[in-house]
Order: C-alpha cells, then sequence, then structure tokens
C-alpha cells in the first residue's frame, strides 16, 4: 500500500494541481502493471466535494484510468441540525 499525503494546502483550490499530478503519476503505475485496488480522498473540513470530484474530469489522462465509485461524507450532528 502506499499513502500519498498532501498537506501544503486546500485541496479544492490550492493543491488541485498537485492532486492531478498525483493521480497521473498512479495513472502511469497502472500503465506499467501495478494493480490498484482503488483510491481514497479524505478531506477533513471540506463542505463541497465537487471541485474535487471534477479533478477525475480535467485530464484526459487520469479521466481515461479512474472513475468515480462515490463520495461518503461525514458530519456531525451537533452541527448538521
Amino acid at each position: 500500500e502506499d499513502i500519498v499525503e498532501m498537506n501544503n494546502g486546500c485541496i479544492c483550490c490550492t493543491v488541485r494541481g498537485d492532486l492531478i499530478k498525483t493521480l497521473k503519476k498512479i495513472a502511469g503505475m497502472v500503465k506499467k502493471g501495478k494493480k490498484l485496488d482503488g483510491v481514497i480522498i479524505e478531506t477533513t473540513g471540506m463542505a463541497d466535494p465537487a471541485p474535487v470530484a471534477q479533478t477525475f474530469f480535467a485530464d484526459d489522462n487520469v479521466a481515461e484510468t479512474f472513475k468515480i465509485d462515490g463520495i461518503i461524507t461525514v458530519v456531525d450532528c451537533k452541527w448538521i441540525i
């Protein structure tokens, strides 16, 4: 298992380029034969997952290698009600 941590800014705006670069790197490893079960992107504190989801359609190489299977949202019931 490999873990890639990107901790230099907000993933929905400033790190989006880094996310695309990382997904392209993973896509390259898959094309070379590395088995991949999936990619999990954890976005602590993010209100809207749409910008990250759109990343999977922004680049042709990423779009042909990955598909979004689901988006899971966890909320604190103290703040959601």
